[in-house]
């Protein structure tokens, strides 16, 4: 089964997440967020670890497509986090919308294409697109490159699952 969970900041997303791949023992959970220097950061980091079975192993990397070529269960957290780092990684965040949208969709498409060869796979991502149009153009792009990342994966999964104040609902 390959599901994607989305919802708010803390709304349970995470942690339902780990809940779908509960009782497996190789399961393969990728950090593809940016490494930031923030104590708050290390802070969440810390508590998703201390929740996470010993068994699990931890892969820090912003290549989705290779990761989701393992053959254990995989676990992604999360999408929102992985855009951010490859934003900062290429230096996409002050580029066009065109040259950022290439690069995104490239790396896109390569992870979608390796997902779609497997089943057992868990993606975590964030709903940017329910508020207010942000002010800033790093937020507005932002938002729009996620949008158009979770329809890919969205469409490349069995289900989807939308968690509210901890509550799912199965799209």
């Amino acid at each position: 089964m390959r599901v994607l969970v989305t919802g708010g900041v803390r709304s349970g997303k995470s942690r339902h997440a780990e809940d779908l791949l509960a009782g497996r023992d190789q399961v393969v959970y990728v950090a593809a967020g940016p490494v930031v220097d923030d104590p708050d950061w290390a802070a969440r980091i810390a508590a998703h670890r201390v929740r996470r079975p010993a068994s699990w192993t931890t892969l820090e990397t912003r290549d989705l497509a290779g990761a989701l070529g393992r053959p254990e269960p995989v676990l992604v957290d999360c999408l929102g986090t992985w855009l951010t780092g490859v934003l900062d990684e290429r230096g996409l965040w002050e580029a066009s919308v065109g040259e950022a949208t290439e690069a995104v969709d490239a790396l896109t498409t390569a992870a979608v294409s390796a997902l779609r060869a497997r089943d057992d796979v868990v993606v975590v991502t964030n709903e940017v697109g329910l508020g207010v149009v942000p002010e800033h153009r790093s937020g507005r792009l932002f938002r729009d490159l996620l949008g158009s990342v979770n329809q890919a994966f969205g469409a490349a999964c069995d289900e989807v699952h939308l968690v509210v104040a901890g509550r799912v609902l199965t799209l």
